[in-house]
């Protein structure tokens, strides 16, 4: 309908009522003060980084476990990235390590410009925690709530209890704009800096006057009539994802060696994904499944690989709790299983037998050996 309005009016550019609705819609969502649609979530971290005068020379800490795409705006900057290690229980970034990181920056007289936490995989950080770190030490926080969107802790939605918060609405992610992102924050003066950054840096005169450099990143008007139309059904989406995930975890609930990211408390996860890991085997065990998955059709991915074991990473500060590497743990032993929300019973149960199957094969020629 919204997009039908948008081809009608032939407004396909990046303005128009559907992008104003869009971030509206996003607004009564959240609770966010405001909000700045975007061509993609990279987009927003990049626009949120050039907003708080991030550049080169400075620092800029962020979450290891997570997707390129938390980090590399970071270099887009011209700033470093100090990557902070997870904890055990939500995967997410360890409050530990973080303060350890700062005591450390501080103690060097360079703290860095921002703190960038991610909510992997749906799950929510101990972001309360987080946040009171970053405001002790007065650095600004970005909650990269790219997967996180619906997911709430003490009823208050990912993304909001940071300065900025981003999100994502690409083709994998739990509502879609076909391609996307949002912006938002509770301070409005940083969105209207964003939003002149993100539409070329145009100085409002009659001619184009540019003094600074910007960039091309607003949301076409098509998108986000699609946009808006998946954030009617955001809620829905939520609720079967939820129930695929307990699904499995009823269903595994006899294998003792499964370990799932858990909730914090007073926080609902959306569960984008199901993530757990396979500790008894470790990495030969999950490339065991991930191979027999794969051989009956069942798409399952590993876990994001840590940005400090990427090549293009290789030569950054990796900050951990007490030297144990938390990450790469979770990186070896963990995959991804199928949790579409249009995903049905069926095809749930389908997985559900194929892990079953293939983790007892497993466990009976480990008995033989």
């Amino acid at each position: 309908m919204y997009v039908q309005e948008a081809l009608d009016s032939n407004w396909v550019a990046p303005l128009g009522p559907n992008v104003e609705a869009f971030e509206e819609g996003m607004r009564n969502y959240t609770g966010a003060g405001a909000a700045l649609a975007t061509s993609s979530g990279t987009a927003a971290i990049h626009l949120a980084l050039v907003a708080l005068g991030v550049e080169a020379g400075d620092t800029v800490f962020c979450q290891s476990l997570t997707f390129i795409a938390s980090t590399n705006p970071i270099r887009y900057v011209g700033a470093t990235p100090v990557l902070i290690d997870s904890e055990k229980k939500t995967w997410n970034m360890s409050p530990v390590a973080l303060r350890r990181a700062l005591l450390q920056a501080a103690t060097r007289g360079k703290l860095p410009k921002a703190v960038i936490v991610v909510h992997l995989y749906g799950v929510a950080a101990d972001i309360g925690e987080i946040a009171r770190i970053c405001e002790e030490y007065g650095v600004p926080l970005i909650e990269d709530a790219a997967e996180s969107l619906g997911t709430t802790v003490d009823g208050k939605m990912t993304g909001t209890f940071g300065t900025f918060g981003i999100y994502s609405f690409n083709g994998n992610k739990i509502i879609t704009s076909s391609g996307g992102g949002m912006l938002v924050s509770d301070k409005p003066e940083l969105i209207e800096r964003a939003l002149y950054f993100a539409t070329q840096a145009r100085q409002p005169v009659l001619h184009y006057e540019h003094t600074d450099v910007g960039f091309n990143y607003r949301l076409s008007n098509v998108s986000a009539g699609v946009g808006r139309g998946q954030l009617l059904v955001i809620e829905d989406r939520v609720e079967a994802r939820r129930k695929i995930f307990k699904r499995y975890a009823r269903a595994f609930n006899g294998l003792q060696a499964i370990n799932y990211q858990q909730e914090i408390e007073g926080s609902r996860a959306n569960r984008w994904l199901t993530a757990l890991t396979l500790p008894e085997g470790g990495k030969g065990e999950r490339d065991r499944l991930l191979t027999e998955l794969g051989s009956r059709g069942i798409e399952a991915r590993p876990v994001w690989k840590p940005m400090h074991l990427q090549p293009v990473y290789r030569d950054v500060t990796f900050v951990t709790e007490e030297g144990e590497d938390v990450s790469r743990t979770f990186f070896e032993e963990g995959i991804c299983l199928p949790s579409g929300s249009q995903m049905s019973f069926g095809q749930q149960a389908t997985v559900i037998q194929a892990v079953r199957q293939t983790l007892s094969a497993n466990v009976r020629r480990n008995v033989q050996i």
